[in-house]
């Protein structure tokens, strides 16, 4: 992503919990468009004051606009210091960011961009999934991501035959269910430039005619409505939506069917878990994580 002024590099300092927890919330919460035009974490010296984080971002007003979005986001962001604001040359940062990224591997997928296509060479059993995610959100690098995929390696029983992806970012659960399973999966997202990108990116994996994606908000989108009721939906968002959702879901997954919750944070995860229970929801596996714990529900049937 490039911006029409000249761009800079904000630089908070803090405790490594503050700045990863920090760094992961701003890549899953921050609507790039407007000013995030990327960001990562590096360390320098003790784990109590040498950690960094770095964004890239459009000017300095959109400095001023992360404090307050990642202020009221998270009571982390207190503990980082004041930014030091650094003019640098327009460029393309989501590329560069992404040749830094490496391969992920989450239980049978294999994640890479790119810029890692020469140097990825699947096992048997292994499924390869290419997401150049460009403005979009989700390289699988994110915890809940990788969670997300990890617990549905985990996955027993019979392939669903109806699937949702709420919120599908760059298109990666999407894309991942329909080559598990071999089955159609229909991912929705409010971002017009993700659905974009989530398109192209099942084509570049080959299965763009397993895959529809479409624009809207969750289960108010026509084609979400019309396609109901799911045997399986992934809902990779931030509490309070996944809160928000619950009746929708009660009402849209059939009796037995699973859900995968994420983007919820460690404190958050009762909350939440609370929400999908009182209406006929049971837990039935997480994925543990001292950030970014993952939920997989069943609906009981009533």
């Amino acid at each position: 992503m490039t911006s029409s002024g000249k761009q800079i590099k904000a630089v908070w300092a803090g405790p490594r919990a503050a700045v990863e927890s920090a760094a992961a919330l701003m890549n899953e919460a921050l609507d790039p468009a407007p000013y995030a035009v990327g960001v990562r974490a590096a360390v320098e010296g003790d784990d109590e004051g040498g950690w960094l984080l770095e964004a890239y971002l459009a000017d300095k007003n959109a400095a001023f606009a992360v404090e307050r979005s990642m202020g009221a986001m998270t009571q982390a962001w207190a503990t980082l210091s004041a930014p030091t604001l650094e003019d640098i040359p327009e460029q393309d940062w989501v590329a560069t960011s992404l040749e830094g990224l490496g391969v992920v591997e989450a239980g049978r997928f294999v994640l890479y961009g790119v810029h890692d296509a020469d140097n990825v060479a699947p096992s048997s059993g292994q499924i390869p999934i290419r997401i150049d995610a460009n403005q979009a959100f989700g390289t699988g690098h994110h915890p809940t991501t990788k969670g997300c995929l990890e617990l549905l390696d985990r996955f027993q029983g019979l392939a669903p035959q109806s699937i949702l992806d709420l919120g599908c970012g760059s298109g990666v659960l999407t894309i991942a269910a329909a080559k598990l399973w071999g089955r159609r999966a229909l991912g929705v997202d409010v971002d017009p430039t993700s659905v974009t990108i989530a398109r192209e990116n099942a084509r570049l994996n080959g299965v763009q005619d397993a895959v529809a994606i479409v624009e809207g908000d969750g289960f108010e989108n026509d084609t979400v409505r019309a396609a109901a009721p799911f045997d399986f939906v992934f809902a990779n968002i931030l509490a309070g939506p996944l809160v928000g959702l619950a009746k929708d879901m009660a009402a849209r997954v059939r009796p037995f069917g699973r859900i995968m919750l994420a983007g919820m944070m460690a404190d958050q995860e009762e909350g939440v878990r609370d929400a999908y229970e009182r209406l006929g929801f049971r837990t039935i596996n997480r994925l543990a994580d001292d950030a970014w714990p993952i939920l997989l529900l069943v609906r009981e049937e009533r």
